[in-house]
């Protein structure tokens, strides 16, 4: 069944146009129709114009005349290379599109114009209908041998697009033309660098890589803990404040170091005058006798040697001088007499040789009738003072410095403590503070001072009576003898002008209760020589009320 495809003679693949046809550029026979009978004239003259793909064309022109002969003899069984073309015909030679340009790009004028449209092919017919009669010869295109190119007039022919759109590069600097002049010049491959540049890289990315894991074996982790922390704040301090207060009174306030007689001991002291007078105690310069070395160390750590003005057991103070110093800062001095229990105040030393120490507490308690020394047994080292007590906390080598209010004035001269034990450790050393610190007051403290720098002794008030120191009852007893067998009360002082007998008992001083001797002896050496007392006694079971003015004495 031949399916609607002519049914005459096939033609060989290999036959020829006879040698009665017509040339190329003539006319020539009329071209085979295909299986859904579409002129190949139409086809092929619409190829002139338009690229058309091979698979458009249904049948290929005749050769030209004097083409060789196949070398074969035809296949008597049509196999193909050499037998019969079959229903189609070769094909024309393929035309390739025009590369479509880059978008926004410029097209030549000649790429623009409008091309033909294809004819589209009429319909099949009918089977029982007859084969269409051959179309009259039409000029057919002029094909070249295959294997030859094409030749076309320059006038017909543009150039194609190709050549321009394969060496466009998207990438190249923007206004740069499309193609340069001249041979194209070949690129170097240089795979040396490249290879060592490689190389390069994995030996670095290596190295990092073993560094990022010790680190995160080494830290636990990769990221980096940072604590929050406050910021940095000014360094200013409220005057008040123990941070301010320290600030004032600190450049004030030195550590003495004394040497002599085979002892030594450090101490504290401040500051009283330009001129380099210092107070201290009277405990911390002992050591160093009439030829000891005193040396004092200042906040800012200059060293000065030092030498002694005066000093007074009873009082437990003592005032040296240096000499050469300049900027010294006088620490102001405040009143005692003001001060109220519950006051806060702060302590300033060298607590073991610990320099610029400072500590803070309150006034626990005032008029503290406290005795301190006596380690040389005949008394002549004994202190009485009329104390007032603190709580911030004093150590040995606290003796001698400062016990400041909030407004950095001296209100007392830390001198004694109170320890929990015997006082005495393993080696002999002195127990540590508890809380219970005792300060002179700096009312008498400035009038003890003031007579060791202007005259080199201090002077203490008397009544002019001995007591009997191991009466046991409440008040001071005046005693019946004095020592050496001498009159308790002596004749022409203040005690026998006032009236007082041998064997009275004081009880009060300006209204104060009186419990012991040692209590009446700080009340009377907290005033000055020439005050007057108010004093309250008992004799013979009744009760007086004297009056008499203080007496003075030099200190030894």
């Amino acid at each position: 069944m031949d399916d609607g495809k002519p049914t005459g003679a096939k033609a060989k693949w290999w036959s020829r146009p006879s040698a009665g046809s017509a040339s190329a550029s003539g006319p020539q026979a009329p071209a085979p129709q295909d299986a859904q009978g579409t002129e190949d004239t139409d086809v092929a003259s619409a190829a002139q114009d338009v690229p058309v793909a091979p698979t458009e064309l249904a049948t290929a022109a005749p050769e030209p005349v004097g083409r060789p002969q196949p070398l074969h003899e035809p296949d008597p069984y049509s196999t193909p290379p050499y037998g019969g073309p079959g229903p189609w015909a070769p094909a024309p030679p393929v035309q390739r599109p025009v590369p479509t340009p880059a978008h926004g790009t410029h097209v030549p004028p000649q790429y623009t114009a409008p091309q033909p449209a294809l004819r589209t092919p009429p319909p099949l017919p009918p089977a029982h209908q007859a084969p269409p009669q051959p179309l009259p010869p039409a000029p057919q295109p002029h094909l070249q041998a295959p294997g030859t190119a094409e030749q076309l007039p320059p006038q017909e022919r543009p150039q194609p697009l190709s050549s321009v759109w394969l060496q466009y590069d998207p990438w190249s600097a923007p206004g740069q033309p499309l193609t340069h002049p001249g041979e194209p010049v070949a690129r170097k491959r240089r795979r040396g660098p490249l290879l060592i540049g490689a190389v390069v890289l994995a030996l670095v990315a290596g190295g990092t890589g073993g560094a990022i894991g010790a680190y995160i074996e080494r830290n636990g982790g990769i990221t980096r803990i940072e604590l929050p922390q406050a910021g940095r704040e000014s360094g200013d301090r409220a005057p008040e404040s123990v941070a301010g207060i320290a600030a004032s009174a600190l450049p004030s306030v030195v550590t003495l170091h004394v040497s002599g007689g085979g002892e030594q001991g450090t101490g504290t002291g401040f500051v009283l005058d330009r001129q380099g007078h210092i107070l201290t105690n009277n405990h911390v310069v002992d050591p160093a006798g009439a030829s000891g070395d005193i040396t004092i160390t200042f906040s800012g750590g200059e060293t000065a040697d030092a030498t002694l003005v005066g000093k007074d057991s009873g009082y437990d103070l003592a005032v040296v001088k240096v000499t050469g110093v300049a900027g010294l800062k006088p620490l102001p001095l405040g009143n005692s007499d003001n001060v109220r229990v519950g006051d806060p105040v702060v302590a300033i030393g060298a607590p073991f040789d610990l320099q610029n120490t400072v500590t803070s507490g309150i006034i626990s308690a005032k008029e503290r009738p406290i005795t301190a020394g006596g380690e040389k047994g005949d008394g002549s080292d004994i202190s009485y003072v009329d104390a007032l007590q603190t709580d911030a906390p004093i150590n040995p080598g606290n003796s001698g410095g400062p016990l400041v209010d909030t407004k950095a004035r001296v209100i007392g001269i830390n001198s004694a403590i109170r320890a929990a034990d015997s006082g005495t450790g393993s080696e002999g050393g002195q127990a540590g503070s508890i809380g219970l610190g005792f300060a002179i007051p700096i009312n008498q403290g400035k009038r003890v001072a003031e007579e060791l720098i202007n005259t080199g002794r201090a002077t203490h008030p008397v009544i002019g009576v001995s007591l009997d120191m191991k009466f046991t009852g409440d008040g001071a007893r005046v005693g019946d003898k004095g020592k050496d067998d001498a009159a308790a009360v002596t004749p022409g002082g203040p005690a026998d002008k006032a009236g007082i007998r041998a064997g009275d008992v004081i009880t009060k001083v300006d209204g104060q209760l009186v419990h012991s001797g040692e209590e009446l002896i700080v009340k009377i050496r907290s005033h000055r020589p020439g005050d007057r007392l108010e004093l309250t006694l008992e004799r013979g079971g009744k009760e007086r009320t004297l009056t008499l003015t203080l007496g003075s004495a030099d200190s030894s």
